[in-house]
């Protein structure tokens, strides 16, 4: 089952070949209509009739929360706390209306999740880095928002590695690469905008820091203890509650990938690098991690445990060129 409930894209087909193919530089009127965001997120009172009742007039109301639904098809989307901000798709994308009109950006997928639930709009901020063996990465802005309280409404900046449709969250030491807003709070676009105008320079410290981790030669040694690392989970052992595990089938499929069988490992930038222990960890999480379905693994590597996983893949691999 996908969890893509609509999309539209522009370029290359997405991960699960499902879309609707635009031609670059559209207006948002028409990405909303290709993307399936060209309805809003309506909200009524929770109504209720108690158990064993048979009077359908006695309903009651629980003035605490409220329900959202779709204005197009009336489907519900959750039930949520009465001060709940909601976030419309429209304004996941007129978000980029100015930075694609004077910014240089360019949309390229955007869509509808989980029947609505969550949405999302990445676009190509134009930043690009080659690092050796015309290995290029390019600078992307996502920003998603769920209405089903699994997310606030985050502006993230990512890299996506060419060679490999690999994704990587640039969060540097201060984390100015993202900013996320409650859905207890009001969503501003140009505030947020604004806070993530200092990140706009995190691009080239990201450059920086890719081509160190590129000329930072590891051996096979350093690469499995750094896998053993990172790919571990808490166990529920009753001799120690904390215990952590090291996943052994995850480390063997990482190894695989590092030492040749993934996309790009056999570039100069990656070939026996720190950059192609993080690569191998990132094609794993994006592509070949164990999931329900491809839409799910996208989902938790962008959002979920998937995303941590790289980051945590990011940060011991900082601690090598340290």
């Amino acid at each position: 089952m996908h969890l893509v409930k609509s999309m539209a894209y522009v370029g290359d087909q997405p991960w699960h070949g499902l879309g609707n193919r635009l031609p670059p530089k559209q207006s948002l009127d028409v990405w909303a209509k290709a993307a399936g965001m060209d309805w809003h997120i309506e909200e009524a009172e929770v109504r209720f009739v108690a158990s064993g009742s048979r009077d359908l007039s006695s309903i009651h109301t629980f003035p605490d929360q409220k329900v959202l639904y779709r204005s197009d098809t009336k489907a519900p989307l959750s039930v949520v706390s009465a001060r709940y901000q909601v976030v419309q798709p429209s304004e996941i994308l007129d978000f980029y209306k100015d930075l694609t009109e004077v910014g240089g950006f360019e949309l390229e997928t955007a869509g509808v999740l989980k029947e609505g639930r969550k949405l999302w709009a990445l676009a190509r901020t134009g930043q690009s880095g080659t690092l050796k063996d015309r290995d290029q990465v390019n600078g992307y802005l996502l920003l998603a928002t769920a209405c089903d309280g699994t997310l606030a409404t985050t502006a993230q900046f990512t890299s996506v590695r060419v060679v490999c449709n690999n994704t990587l969250a640039i969060a540097l030491d201060n984390n100015v690469g993202a900013v996320k807003v409650p859905h207890r709070s009001q969503f501003n676009a140009q505030a947020v905008k604004r806070q993530l105008g200092i990140a706009v320079s995190s691009w080239d410290a990201f450059m920086v820091r890719t081509k160190a981790l590129a000329e930072r030669k590891v051996s096979d040694t350093t690469a499995e203890a750094f896998f053993r690392r990172v790919l571990t989970y808490s166990t529920t052992s009753t001799a120690d509650r904390d215990a952590i595990a090291v996943n052994e089938r995850a480390v063997k499929a990482v190894g695989e990938l590092y030492a040749g069988r993934g996309k790009g490992a056999t570039l100069a930038s990656a070939a026996g690098t720190a950059w192609g222990l993080v690569n191998a960890i990132t094609e794993h999480v994006d592509h070949h991690r164990r999931a329900r379905s491809d839409d799910h693994r996208r989902d938790a590597a962008w959002f979920g445990a998937g995303a941590a996983l790289k980051q945590q893949a990011w940060d011991e691999a900082m601690k090598l060129v340290a």
